[in-house]
């Protein structure tokens, strides 16, 4: 598979004060509805990961941030619907405003460990594990 078959995805663990993670419900209508994922979104032409989710967050959550604040901490990389899904997982511990679900049925901060118990979409469970392990 070239390139062309790949879907560059990112995503972002935010972290609250206490070490949880901000998750997003999947809306109705959409693939894996129900599921519970990091918030996040695809990379557009020309757009560096960390600037796609700034944009990402922004429209997803209402929040601003700084790009500068985002830190890289695992990859997934998953078959999806005849492409390949390549998830870039950043954490961020400050951010501008209150999060809001835009487009998300529900948000919920969970404490890594629990976020095992959640159905989530495939390419977001492997990045579970990075999360618990993180000090």
């Amino acid at each position: 598979m070239d390139a062309s078959g790949m879907l560059l995805v990112v995503a972002a663990a935010l972290i609250d004060g206490e070490g949880r993670v901000l998750l997003q419900q999947r809306p109705p209508g959409k693939p894996m509805a129900g599921l519970w994922e990091f918030p996040g979104g695809k990379i557009e032409p020309g757009e560096s990961p960390e600037a796609a989710l700034a944009r990402e967050l922004h429209e997803e959550l209402g929040i601003t941030l700084s790009v500068e604040d985002l830190r890289p901490i695992a990859f997934a990389s998953e078959p999806l619907a005849g492409r390949h899904l390549l998830l870039l997982l950043y954490t961020i511990r400050r951010w501008e405003g209150e999060p809001e679900a835009h487009h998300a049925t529900e948000l919920r901060w969970v404490a890594p460990a629990a976020m095992r118990d959640l159905p989530m979409p495939p390419a977001d469970v492997p990045l579970v594990e990075a999360l618990v392990g993180m000090r």
